[in-house]
């Protein structure tokens, strides 16, 4: 039976478009709460994974994804409420441009940030790349006030700004456009986090990491009405309904996890502990081997790409799951996947032996990007589901496949309905593929 579950007060950080500066202004944010006293409970929206992992460690709690487009409304719900339901206030991070999604609907939404806010009733505080520009701001800014209804614009933070005049003639622009003023960020290269790829570098690579949420944190203080912030916070409910939970592939998963096999979405893990699944945490780069009495050997996405000579020559790793597929299942995801293969070329064109479970061949010597929503039909019972199931989910990579002449384990089409190429492997009791399981 479904039942009405109470959401915490909450707020959304969005921009007009990527690049504005709504991570740096989430984490301090979340930083500069959390040394307050309070319990906050991070957000993302959209699928990606980086952003979460600083996220967690800026709030001292795990961060969960929410998405319209992959996720059911049901799942998204229960996420948002279970996960926040002893926290003080949610801070809810937007992906790209606040209004920004697909063509196509998927669950309930094309994945624009948006749809949580309007699900949610959270209200928005727009980050403004200010750099080039001042009143026009303001413009930019009441464009968004009135684009979608249900959607909430709260006020605006100006980021990269110049001087004090400058400031001003941004500030009153936007308050005669009835636009309330929360901060403005003078320009610091200081604060800002490196990049890899699409999005930031793992939390878990970046040095002093603390010392740098706590830097971000002062400077989001010393610029930011963070009182403000937290009066526009805003409370609101959903419906939950209790059977909704994701299956666990087994009783027993033993997971890899170390810098190479960093992710898993946390709503997938909660959702097996939720179904009394237990996980069983173990190392590759370490040389560890899984645990003998698991159910499943589930071997997650990250950069297995920088670790690769430690991988190639962790035997013990290696011999362990090779002897465990013969009874029992094991999977890949991305990078999982990549690990499962015969081999993999580093970026300096170097090849280096992999499990050899599956057929695959790839190399980041050739870089190509593969990115996008992704909803797959099964073809085969796998630790996913069962033949002729439908999920949805994502996938992020910059590998060049050179060989998968394994059988394919799904059918895939594009966030359009377009047929994709892709269809990971399964040889035996493994299974892989590039689809980052969201949900079904």
């Amino acid at each position: 039976m479904a039942s009405g579950q109470a959401l915490p007060r909450g707020i959304m950080i969005a921009a007009p478009r990527s690049g504005s500066g709504k991570t740096t202004v989430t984490l301090g944010l979340l930083r500069a709460l959390q040394r307050r006293g309070l319990a906050v409970q991070p957000f993302k929206c959209g699928p990606d994974y980086i952003d979460p992992a600083f996220h967690a460690v800026a709030a001292g709690r795990p961060s969960f994804n929410v998405d319209s487009w992959a996720m059911r409304w049901e799942t998204a719900g229960a996420v948002l409420a279970e996960a926040g339901n002893d926290a003080d206030i949610a801070v809810c991070e937007a992906l790209m441009g606040l209004f920004d999604g697909v063509a196509r609907d998927g669950y309930w939404g094309n994945g624009a940030s948006a749809d949580i806010a309007a699900k949610t009733g959270w209200p928005v505080v727009l980050v403004l790349d200010v750099s080039g520009q001042s009143q026009t701001a303001a413009a930019v800014a009441r464009g968004f006030k009135d684009f979608r209804e249900g959607v909430t614009l709260a006020g605006v933070i100006l980021n990269r700004t110049g001087s004090a005049r400058h400031v001003r003639f941004a500030r009153e622009a936007l308050e005669r456009a009835g636009i309330p003023v929360l901060g403005a960020l003078p320009r610091e290269k200081a604060v800002v986090l490196p990049e890899r790829h699409l999005g930031l570098v793992q939390a878990e690579e970046t040095a002093e990491i603390e010392s740098r949420l706590d830097g971000l944190a002062d400077f989001i203080a010393a610029n930011i009405d963070i009182d403000a912030m937290i009066g526009l916070a805003d409370r609101s409910s959903v419906v939950v309904r209790p059977d909704v939970r994701i299956k666990p592939p087994g009783q027993r998963i033993a997971l890899a996890r170390d810098a190479a096999f960093s992710f898993v979405y946390p709503h997938v893990l909660a959702g097996w502990r939720q179904a009394g699944a237990e996980i069983l945490p173990f190392s590759p780069l370490a040389d560890e081997v899984p645990d003998s009495s698991a159910d499943i050997i589930w071997l997650p996405g990250g950069y297995p790409e920088l670790h690769a000579g430690t991988l190639a020559g962790a035997r013990r790793f290696r011999a362990a799951v090779s002897q465990f597929a013969k009874s029992r299942p094991v999977h890949g995801e991305c990078g999982g996947y990549m690990a499962l293969g015969e081999g993999l070329i580093d970026a300096d064109g170097a090849r280096h032996e992999m499990i050899g479970l599956l057929g695959l061949e790839t190399s980041f010597a050739l870089r190509k990007m593969n990115l996008g929503y992704r909803r797959v039909e099964l073809l085969e019972a796998c630790p996913l589901g069962s033949p002729g199931e439908f999920l949805t989910g994502h996938e992020f990579h910059y590998a060049t496949v050179l060989a998968e002449p394994d059988a394919p384990l799904f059918k895939a089409m594009n966030s359009d309905g377009e047929p994709v190429q892709g269809g990971g492997s399964r040889r035996g009791l493994a299974t892989g593929s590039f689809f980052h399981f969201i949900d079904k």
